[in-house]
């Protein structure tokens, strides 16, 4: 007889599984790494701001020693930057850290936890690993046969979700993977409607890349909301992926919480150093806002072009239709990996004709078009 270790809520988890690395598809498929386009991540094609390279060279000095356990200097710049008191934030080892967090620190195992069918994989993890229960919400569209993808997150269905167990929802904004927006009033309405007793992770890892005419303070809705917790991160528009830092931001009530299970060196001496320098570098944002706009515009006209499906996406990725059977996406992103462009396939998220593309660098962009097309026509 087999012993089986561990218990059955954390044995039936699916690991997520990245996007690959350059390395591994340059040793699969015989490939030259310097060839290799990877938009698969979501990560700043313009990478680390020269500031923050600046910032990690002079804290190198002192690596021989532990992190500073309160992460002090990012703590005080955060504070002044969003204008909130310093015991309002904790960080976590990227944003993955601070959603598993406030999995732990506020369900209990059986209690429900609320999220978006096509919404960040992570959310289902964490449900998955405390052993709560998930409660999935179709998004809108979903009815009358109109394709679900179109549309983001349903939160007037969400809210008559929420039963007497529920403790927790996130919900993301942008949304990974689909890319779509939820209006600052709507999502402002929603929060007035949510019971106190359950807590709101609002998951805006993308929100620097919205245009400004988007753009509302969720910051000062902690003040009014104290069930409301804000997680942004360093690894998106900032461009520091690689050292892994995000922060949330909420009343202290649950900071704290968060703060009894968060690990201790969570947020390492080089990524500290590097937060502070990229928080306040105005001009890499402005540049890679930009960028990434310029981006979207070709690769979307690129798609009508082709007449391919795509939903409208407010972050720097856009999820794109590229067949009508469930092995579409498989099979155009093996064409497009054994050309040296790696994107991400999302069958796992239920999308099995889809790809989520992120927008690189020019050349990047058209590099993938062009490999777009031969898969295509192939």
């Amino acid at each position: 007889m087999t012993t089986q270790y561990g218990p059955s809520y954390v044995r039936a988890i699916a690991p997520y599984v990245a996007g690959k690395p350059i390395s591994e598809v340059a040793r699969e498929f015989g490939l030259d790494e310097a060839h290799i386009v990877k938009l698969a991540s979501n990560e700043n094609p313009l990478g680390m701001p020269e500031s923050a390279k600046a910032a990690m060279a002079q804290a190198a000095a002192d690596l021989g020693r532990y992190p500073d356990a309160n992460a002090f200097e990012l703590k005080v710049a955060l504070s002044e930057h969003y204008g909130v008191p310093a015991d309002w934030i904790t960080l976590g080892n990227g944003s993955n850290d601070i959603l598993e967090l406030a999995a732990h620190a506020l369900v209990e195992k059986s209690q429900a936890i609320v999220y978006s069918q096509y919404s960040f994989a992570v959310y289902a993890l964490a449900t998955q690993g405390i052993g709560a229960r998930a409660i999935v919400v179709p998004p809108k569209g979903t009815s009358s046969g109109a394709p679900a993808v179109k549309h983001g997150h349903d939160l007037d269905a969400m809210l008559k979700a929420i039963d007497a167990d529920t403790r927790l929802m996130f919900v993301a904004n942008p949304n990974n993977p689909t890319g779509t927006f939820i209006e600052g009033p709507a999502l402002e309405a929603f929060l007035e409607k949510v019971p106190k007793s359950v807590a709101v992770v609002l998951d805006e890892a993308y929100t620097e890349y919205l245009a400004a005419d988007k753009r509302y303070d969720s910051i000062a809705w902690t003040r009014r909301y104290p069930n409301l917790l804000v997680s942004r991160t360093f690894s998106k528009a900032f461009g520091l992926a690689g050292l892994r830092v995000g922060f949330a931001i909420a009343q202290p009530e649950l900071i704290d919480l968060l703060n009894r299970l968060r690990q201790p060196f969570n947020v390492n001496t080089l990524a500290q150093a590097a937060a502070v320098a990229a928080l306040n570098d105005r001009a890499f944002l402005e540049k890679s806002a930009a960028l990434n706009a310029a981006g979207y515009r070709r690769l979307t006209e690129a798609f009508e072009k082709l007449d391919l499906e795509y939903v409208p996406s407010y972050g720097n990725f856009v999820l794109v239709r590229v067949g009508n059977d469930d092995g579409a996406g498989a099979r155009v992103n093996l064409a497009l990996l054994k050309q040296g462009v790696i994107v991400r396939p999302v069958g796992n998220y239920g999308l099995p004709q889809w790809l989520r593309v992120t927008i690189g660098l020019p050349e990047e962009n058209e590099a993938f078009i062009a490999a777009l097309e031969k898969a295509l026509a192939a």
